[in-house]
């Protein structure tokens, strides 16, 4: 952003030095019958006032002006700021003029008239106003095209970004370690409870499915996604068995909100691996979703102390917060911390 903004500076003055030259070039071919000496004081002046008054202007349209939310406010400070620039502009003009006319060398003819029909007042304002009017019009136009090719540009990039992340939350949602665990499982409770170990096999498969197709959409309902959470739970369960104890408490109104897939599942899974399954004695997992404030509030308190293994990729919680941000920017939170022996996962979304 500072390299860009440099450059854009850069870009600025060297087209302020090339425009301003080029118009007060042109007085070389215009001006006929005047002296070397009142051409070259005319380019020079005329390019230093041409720039003075215009970067003044720029100075002050970049602090007051929100070119990115543009509305009434802004339009009449770009009209003042206009006036106030041909004002300078026509001002500096004239004293530049004045201070030749008196200090400079004797005037020809040809000069003096030339001086005469530029000391109308209605000239100057007229002159002063096309010239710096064409210079904010070419401006605001300018910084218009920059802004629609940045807001083009920044699109390609959060649609890459998302198809990114779409892919990096595919790779953390299938967790391998998990499938195989939990065929293996499975194989186990076969030699013990076949209805069972087919109804365990019937929630993998829904996983699974889940998992592959929810993965394009942005949004699902918490009624949906929680059955994904009770099914994985289930899975977990053939294994930690009663050291595992899971508790919901879901406000039936948010129910049918709408929340990116897969984000309670990851936290839940992050619960069950980093934090029960190394506890002996086992631990508690809650779960809370209720509104508040405007907003969905989703919460995971697991037993256990918030320890990131030197091995993990952490690759769900990562996803979590890139989808969030993809989707919700500045407004949405995550936040994972430890709180009296308890680790706690907390996101708040905007709801729908």
């Amino acid at each position: 952003m500072e390299i860009t903004q440099k450059k854009g500076n850069h870009t600025f003055w060297i087209l302020q030095l090339l425009g301003w030259g080029f118009i007060n070039m042109l007085s070389i071919f215009v001006l006929k019958k005047i002296s070397a000496e009142l051409i070259i004081y005319s380019i020079i002046t005329g390019m230093f006032v041409g720039i003075f008054s215009t970067s003044l202007l720029r100075w002050y349209l970049k602090r007051n002006v929100v070119f990115e939310g543009f509305g009434l406010r802004d339009f009449f400070k770009i009209l003042g700021g206009f006036i106030v620039g041909a004002a300078l502009f026509g001002w500096l003009n004239f004293g530049f003029g004045y201070a030749y006319v008196k200090l400079g060398p004797e005037l020809t003819e040809s000069e003096i008239q030339l001086f005469n029909s530029y000391d109308s007042l209605w000239i100057q304002i007229v002159n002063a106003l096309f010239v710096i009017g064409a210079w904010t019009v070419t401006y605001l136009t300018i910084k218009l095209l920059l802004k629609l090719n940045r807001d083009r540009i920044e699109r390609l990039e959060l649609n890459t970004h998302l198809k990114q992340a779409q892919l990096n939350t595919l790779k953390g949602q299938i967790n391998p370690h998990f499938m195989f665990n939990s065929l293996n499982n499975i194989r186990g409770l076969m030699l013990e409870d076949v209805e069972k170990s087919r109804e365990m096999l019937t929630k993998l498969s829904e996983i699974l499915r889940y998992s592959l197709t929810k993965n394009n959409i942005n949004a699902i309902a918490v009624e949906e996604e929680l059955e994904m959470v009770d099914n994985y739970i289930d899975l977990s369960k053939i294994q930690l068995e009663d050291r595992l104890e899971f508790i919901k408490q879901v406000e039936e109104d948010t129910l049918n909100m709408q929340i990116p897939p897969m984000i309670i599942q990851l936290l839940i899974e992050n619960a069950v691996k980093h934090g029960i399954s190394n506890l002996k004695q086992g631990g508690r997992i809650v779960l809370e979703i209720k509104q508040e404030n405007g907003l969905l509030v989703i919460e995971v308190r697991n037993t256990g102390k918030l320890r990131i293994g030197k091995d993990s990729t952490q690759l769900g919680l990562k996803n979590i917060k890139q989808r969030l941000k993809l989707l919700y920017a500045e407004k949405a939170l995550f936040r994972l911390k430890e709180i009296e022996n308890e680790v706690v996962a907390l996101i708040k979304i905007p709801m729908a």
